[in-house]
């Protein structure tokens, strides 16, 4: 049997996943994309189900989040792709390198009417890092190799690969197909378009199998100096009132956030959390929770990792024009997005603090008397948390539920932030026991991300309680996904 005969499109596709140690395809089935399915299933990757193609791109973002594994998904042609736009979106502003394998009309019907044909590549190139459309069996491996690299270099973010069905598909099905086509007269364009029709499939798989799935290509960081991390002690030195604040880009390196928290910790720098580092302190006092603008408007050291000054920072109107502002990301563009740092640090921010403590000497209880300060407004915001509580509504009481979650979440916990108000309200009472601990959607905002991201956490992490808090609003985008927790027998508990 010829090897054209024993694997198909679907298998460079499924051994390329594996040399990059997917764990999980997410996906909602469909014709275009089926080889892929069966030959990952073969390979030994765990194919999930859902009911909707935003869940299975929020389910990939999540274990792009959790581990350090790029989250696939894939998606059947036309409204397959279409109904991932929002979570593609989400990924893309929170900078989560995911990879969306799109299926596609054959390439020769596309233009031409066929069932479920638009132009994919248009829709999707403003929301993904890079997109491309695969032409040729032979290019199926060489563009998600780039793909993989490109999701998780410089700025992590998703990538679009268009893979048409007829790429997919074994050879003798393939010809099959288009000999199906073929003209059965003899007359001078019958012969032209039966030519035409051959040559094209001969293209397909020209040279097909002689690409196979190699290494990984390592992605490209940029990288701080020392002279950069030697600044910075020389701020920290100096300082009586430092203000660490931490958001989700500097999780990027899920391997190293317990090292991340140990680095932290050595600092002794009073910190606030945001985003995906939420709970990378665990329940430590030196994590500052409440009162975060009045502490940086009164900071005379104010350190940012991977934080961008955007509306969280109040478009950098929030931060103390007196204090010197040190700014660590992997972004050009959000290093001076409304702010001007006295020193921008363009490369990966845990990686950075890491490299700070590793250096650091100095003593935390020179900032004594401004931990005690902040800890006194922490404190006191928590006692009228305790009041409001405590106080009758009609309905329940969104502060009293939030802390009766807070005495009963264990230790060994994933909590998924769903939705607006009561998210927010949860945001601040519910606190994360450890790194990579909290999921919320982001700088989008958006709706309906929970159950992927529960059904993503629970995978990554089989033995933590997930629990999913759902505003009532989010819960309606879905709830059908309690089909898939069932049939894929993924326990979550969903408030």
């Amino acid at each position: 049997m010829s090897e054209s005969e024993t694997i198909h499109g679907g298998t460079l596709v499924a051994e390329l996943l594996v040399k990059h140690d997917v764990p999980f395809l997410f996906t909602l089935c469909g014709g275009h994309i089926s080889p892929i399915f069966v030959a990952a299933k073969e390979h030994g990757i765990r194919v999930v189900d859902v009911r909707h193609e935003a869940t299975a791109v929020f389910a990939a973002d999540a274990v792009s989040r959790l581990s350090n594994t790029v989250g696939v998904a894939a998606v059947t042609a036309g409204p397959g792709v279409t109904n991932t736009v929002t979570a593609v979106k989400n990924a893309q502003m929170a900078q989560s390198p995911v990879v969306i394998l799109g299926g596609a009309a054959a390439t020769l019907l596309q233009g031409r009417g066929a069932l479920q044909d638009i132009d994919q590549m248009a829709l999707m190139k403003p929301h993904v890092k890079w997109a491309a459309a695969v032409d040729r069996v032979r290019d199926v491996v060489p563009t998600l190799e780039k793909a993989f690299a490109v999701a998780q270099s410089g700025v992590p973010g998703p990538v679009f690969v268009e893979l048409p069905v007829d790429l997919l598909y074994p050879e003798s099905v393939v010809r099959e197909l288009y000999a199906d086509n073929k003209s059965k007269g003899t007359s001078l364009r019958a012969r032209v378009l039966n030519w035409y029709l051959d040559r094209h499939v001969n293209k397909l798989f020209e040279d097909a199998w002689q690409r196979r799935a190699g290494a990984p290509q390592p992605p490209s960081i940029p990288a701080y100096t020392p002279a950069q991390v030697e600044q910075t002690l020389s701020h920290l030195r100096q300082a009586q009132r430092p203000v660490l604040v931490i958001s989700s880009q500097a999780m990027l390196d899920a391997t190293h956030a317990h090292a991340l928290q140990e680095a932290v910790l050595h600092l002794g720098i009073p910190t606030y959390l945001s985003g995906m580092a939420r709970g990378l302190l665990g329940l430590h006092p030196l994590h500052m929770r409440h009162k975060r603008t009045k502490a940086l408007k009164e900071a005379d050291l104010i350190l940012l990792a991977g934080v961008p000054c955007d509306f969280r920072l109040g478009y950098g109107r929030s931060l103390s024009r007196k204090a010197t502002l040190v700014s660590v990301n992997r972004s050009k563009e959000d290093l001076t997005k409304n702010c001007s740092p006295d020193l921008a640090v363009h490369g990966d921010a845990g990686a950075f603090f890491r490299a700070l403590a590793g250096r650091w000497e100095g003593d935390p209880a020179q900032w004594s008397a401004w931990y005690d300060t902040l800890e006194a407004r922490n404190d006191a915001r928590d006692q009228e948390i305790v009041e409001q509580a405590a106080v009758e509504t009609d309905y329940v009481n969104p502060l009293s539920l939030c802390r009766q979650l807070e005495d009963v979440i264990g230790d060994d916990s994933v909590i998924i932030g769903d939705g607006g108000d009561f998210v927010a309200t949860a945001s601040y009472i519910v606190r994360p026991r450890g790194p990579l601990s909290w999921l919320d959607p982001g700088p989008f905002g958006t709706l309906g991300s929970g159950a992927g991201f529960a059904l993503g956490a629970k995978l990554v992490r089989p033995d933590a309680e997930v629990w999913l808090l759902y505003g009532d609003g989010s819960a309606g985008y879905t709830i059908a996904e309690f089909d898939t927790f069932t049939r894929h027998k993924i326990p979550i508990i969903a408030v």
